[in-house]
């Protein structure tokens, strides 16, 4: 097995072949590149590599073209002649068609095995970006993952997060006192967010059997890494849920994975397609994040490639730790092009032989200007390259052909049935039916009590603005059918009326008189 990838070579007016080592792909890389200028095709002979070194892959399948890495290519197929063709031409007298070891997978459960996690697990941070919370929101919704933990409250799903939102606006008076204002106006902004994920079917991705790492990174009975492909065609119209669930991911892995120092080739390989979509309008606490895991995560094995339309959509820190650069054509027709243009062509380090510059424009389908890490991890003069033909299918199976590979794969019956433990939402519901039923209880045995007992519980009843919905016909007055209680009324009626107070003035006005 070679300690090399082979990504293309040149021919006439082209530099040296192009090889990516293995012992350096943990280095982290960048395909880049307008639309429709090859950089689908890039990364499937990417992940066809990495796989047949025996290197587990994890990509998002966003046009839905990937699914053909579960297929062998074809000589039947119409691009058969140019292949063959510019393998000669590269000197890839290797190559040859083959399928891949794939898994499916779908966060709707769709397309691909169910993946999920717990809110728990995503915390409040990345549910912050999630569900686009202001500073205020999201420091509630940190109270609310602090009081879990005290409570003892799991969070597991949606209903479990949205029951400890209730149960904090309920309680907001003490907890404002420990933690700060907990308004009932930015509680019912998270319900409504969590409302909006919900219809959008974030539901279904928060919840268990949560997905285990280790069966992202299972190899074959060959030895070749799994690839999984992630079904991101329909999860692209929520973009938000997309790119925080990669990140999510990317955090699993770098939270789980023991340090491995300098391996001779990755443990898994990260694919992060549309990567614009995790940076767009993030946070600085997020986008630290991101760089934080960039920057440590390679020391665990773990290589991360971000495929967008232009470096730019990449924050500069991030940027400078991309070693690994693969740069399709870019087209300058504005002027904010081509001062694109001309920063992406200042990230390379020159070839005297031409302009990066004019190479990144003039570069065809199928090329790219590319610069791999060499020895000691110093990078390569940029070179013009012809990028090699993918051994598997071109284009995506059919849906039959899906099925059939979902049915034998070994995640098949592991994902696929829901459960639903005990959790927030059972706890605090069996909470508040303690709580009601002990107030009809104190109730009953309130009407049931001696006269001067009933009197103190109502009498506490009134003074803490309680109600009981429970209706009594029974009275516990004094008897007024008694005519020495007759008489007394009588009399007191009088003195209240005009001629009782005349009385009265007349009596006190005796008593005072020789004062």
């Amino acid at each position: 097995m070679s300690d090399k990838i082979f990504l293309g070579g040149g021919g006439e007016g082209y530099g040296i072949p192009q090889e990516m080592a293995l012992k350096y792909a943990n280095r982290h890389g960048l395909i880049a590149g307008a639309t429709g200028t090859g950089k689908t095709v890039t990364l499937q002979i990417l992940a066809e590599s990495f796989s047949n070194a025996g290197v587990p892959v994890i990509l998002a399948d966003v046009k839905g073209d990937l699914s053909g890495l579960a297929n062998s290519g074809t000589v039947s197929h119409k691009l058969h002649e140019a292949f063959t063709s510019r393998a000669q031409t590269i000197g890839f007298d290797t190559y040859h068609y083959h399928a891949c070891p794939v898994t499916f997978w779908d966060l709707y459960g769709q397309q691909g095995h169910p993946v999920r996690t717990t809110v728990a697990e995503m915390g409040p941070l990345l549910l912050s970006r999630l569900l686009e919370l202001s500073e205020a929101q999201e420091g509630i919704l940190n109270i609310a993952f602090r009081l879990a933990d005290e409570e003892g409250l799991p969070l597991l799903d949606l209903k479990d997060l949205q029951a400890l939102l209730v149960w904090t606006g309920e309680n907001r008076a003490d907890l404002s006192l420990r933690y700060g204002n907990v308004s009932t106006a930015s509680i019912g902004a998270i319900q409504r967010r969590l409302l909006v994920l919900e219809n959008q079917g974030g539901g279904q991705f928060f919840g268990e059997p949560a997905l285990e790492l280790s069966d992202l990174m299972r190899c074959d009975a060959e030895g070749r890494g799994m690839i999984n492909i992630l079904a991101a065609d329909k999860l692209m119209a929520a973009p938000g849920l997309y790119a925080t669930f990669l990140l999510w991911l990317l955090s699993e892995l770098f939270e789980e994975l023991p340090e491995v120092g300098d391996p001779d080739k990755p443990r898994l390989v990260f694919f992060f397609d549309e990567a614009h979509l995790l940076f767009d309008d993030a946070p600085k606490a997020l986008i630290d994040k991101v760089e934080q895991v960039a920057r440590l995560i390679r020391s665990k094995g773990v290589g991360i490639y971000f495929i967008t339309q232009n470096p730019a959509d990449v924050p500069e820190d991030i940027l400078g730790q991309l070693g690994n650069r693969i740069q399709h054509a870019l087209r300058a027709f504005t002027a904010r092009d081509r001062k694109n243009l001309k920063l992406a062509a200042e990230t390379y380090r020159e070839n005297p032989r031409f302009s990066t510059e004019d190479a990144i424009r003039e570069v065809g389908v199928g090329e790219a200007v590319t610069s791999m890490l060499q020895k000691k991890g110093v990078p390569g003069v940029v070179e013009r390259t012809l990028i090699r033909p993918p051994s598997s299918q071109l284009g995506p199976i059919t849906d039959e052909e899906r099925k059939a590979a979902l049915q034998a794969s070994g995640m098949a019956g592991k994902y696929d049935q829901t459960l639903d433990r005990h959790s927030a939402y059972e706890i605090l519901a069996q909470r508040a039916s303690q709580a009601a039923t002990e107030a009809e209880v104190a109730e009953e045995q309130a009407e049931a009590a001696p006269e001067p007992m009933a009197r103190e519980f109502n009498a506490a009843r009134r003074y803490s603005g309680s109600r009981v919905s429970r209706s009594t016909s029974r009275s516990y007055g004094r008897p007024k059918d008694t005519f020495g209680s007759a008489l007394s009324e009588a009399v007191i009626k009088e003195l209240k009326g005009t001629t009782g107070r005349r009385i009265v003035r007349g009596i006190l006005g005796g008593l005072f008189k020789g004062r």
